[in-house]
């Protein structure tokens, strides 16, 4: 076999090896050193010593380095601190509930509340998992005894949970500077409008399908709700003091007056005093906001130092000149290597996480974006609301399986699977209209820094 080849078979195999349920970071690590230690394989082996006479553990030790030493990752942690704060907090409870009464009269208000939570709290947090696990076990017990449709909720919720990878700060966006070699100020600026149309679209959804059908619905009581002074308190103490945190956060981003890494430390410190006013920070709900940050920076890690580590070999193979070359030698317009980028990483979306996707397949079409005049924020966009769909796609969408787990024998998987494929739907729809409008994502990043200089 040539090394192109074995390139392939290594992609072909580890994405096997995913399916049977091995651990993604482990085996992106395991299977980078031992097709490395056959790419980087120079001599006979006459001893023990010549056994570690390799350059793939001099490749993973250096990849190591660069990971603990990036200063863009350095905001992971810091996000991630800040989310788990807000999340121990009970401060989602109230925004809620506050803004369930608030939205008494429109159609779904108890579905609007979820989605408006999901984004605001989604964007504090970052996590997927963290959000549809929290919601699932807030929002869903609310809606179902308002006898809501069990299907039509736990897709709002599903849905809502995943807007945290796309609106600023967002984790997912600070991983994609660091592996597109692009600024994450500008990434920032650019899902701003995407971020806030795929929001706006999901609610403007669930309005129109309940007043299309009252039943999937019911509207609440007049008895259930307080006066209107309580109602705006509530609002005030709930939905103000968090929102205005991640405004601060991403305003000093976007300004220009700290880096992702500093606004991520004065987010989290700002989760602290909010959750010391609301007076529920305890020092056991400070130990596990540090225990579970520190385990899901250990993963992203691990997760990065396995990607890059089997990306380098890849390529080292010549596994990315062979798609790119596949590519390249299919003579395609611009329009048609876009949906044939987003084609692919839709249906990588089935078995891999978002992460898997980007550190491992992006790589490859961004040399590409060159060739076919494309600007890499433009396509940056597209791939992640595209990632959205990652969460929402039956039969491995993640979120369906964060809300069962939640939910237990409280709805059925497949009723889950029902929820959500209209959301799916529209998520294509933004990617169709941002595509046919790129104003939506590349406006606000000119406004702010200039246009864009290749």
């Amino acid at each position: 076999m040539t090394n192109p080849e074995v390139a392939l078979l290594m992609l072909g195999l580890f994405i096997v090896l995913v399916l049977l349920g091995f651990p993604i970071a482990f085996t992106l690590l395991a299977m980078g050193v031992a097709f490395g230690y056959y790419a980087y394989f120079r001599g006979p082996i006459d001893g023990i010593s010549d056994i570690f006479n390799n350059n793939i553990f001099y490749l993973l030790n250096q990849n190591t380095y660069s990971v603990m030493e990036n200063p863009t990752l350095v905001a992971i942690p810091l996000f991630l601190f800040m989310g788990y704060v807000v999340e121990r907090a009970n401060i989602v409870d109230k925004l809620f509930f506050s803004l369930y009464q608030a939205a008494r009269n429109l159609p779904g208000s108890l579905a609007i509340a979820a989605l408006i939570t999901c984004a605001v709290f989604s964007t504090a947090s970052g996590i997927v998992g963290a959000v549809v696990t929290l919601m699932g076990l807030l929002a869903f017990p609310a809606m179902a005894n308002a006898n809501y449709n069990k299907s039509f909720a736990s897709g709002v919720i599903c849905a809502g949970g995943t807007l945290g990878i796309l609106i600023p700060p967002s984790i997912m966006l600070i991983v994609y500077s660091a592996i597109a070699d692009l600024s994450p100020l500008r990434l920032y600026a650019a899902a701003v409008f995407p971020g806030l149309l795929l929001a706006g679209l999901y609610i403007v959804y669930v309005i129109v399908r309940v007043y299309l059908n009252p039943a999937l619905a019911p509207r609440p009581k007049m008895e259930d709700v307080p006066p209107p002074r309580e109602i705006y308190w509530n609002l005030l103490v709930s939905f103000v003091p968090l929102t205005v945190l991640i405004m601060l956060v991403l305003g000093s981003i976007l300004g220009g007056l700290a880096t992702p890494a500093e606004a991520a430390a004065m987010g989290a410190l700002g989760g602290m005093v909010l959750a010391v006013l609301y007076r529920s920070m305890t020092w056991k709900k400070l130990k596990e906001s540090v225990f579970l940050t520190a385990k899901a920076t250990a993963m992203v890690c691990w997760l990065f130092v396995g990607s890059w580590t089997f990306a380098s070999v890849f390529s080292y193979l010549g596994g990315h000149d062979i798609i790119a070359d596949w590519v390249g030698g299919m003579a395609l317009e611009p329009w048609q290597f876009l949906i044939l980028a987003q084609l692919i990483i839709f249906l990588l979306g089935w078995p891999l996480e978002w992460s898997e996707i980007l550190i491992i397949f992006v790589p490859i079409f961004l040399p590409l974006l060159d060739v076919f005049g494309v600007n890499p924020y433009f396509f940056a966009m597209l791939v992640a609301l595209n990632l959205q769909t990652s969460f929402l796609t039956p039969p491995m969408a993640m979120s369906a399986y964060y809300l069962k787990g939640v939910l237990k024998k409280q709805i059925e998987l497949m009723q889950i699977f029902r929820g959500i494929m209209p959301y799916l739907g529209i998520v294509i729809l933004t990617m169709v209209l941002m595509y046919q409008f790129p104003g939506i994502a590349l406006w606000f990043p000119d406004y702010l820094f200039g246009p864009y200089i290749p």
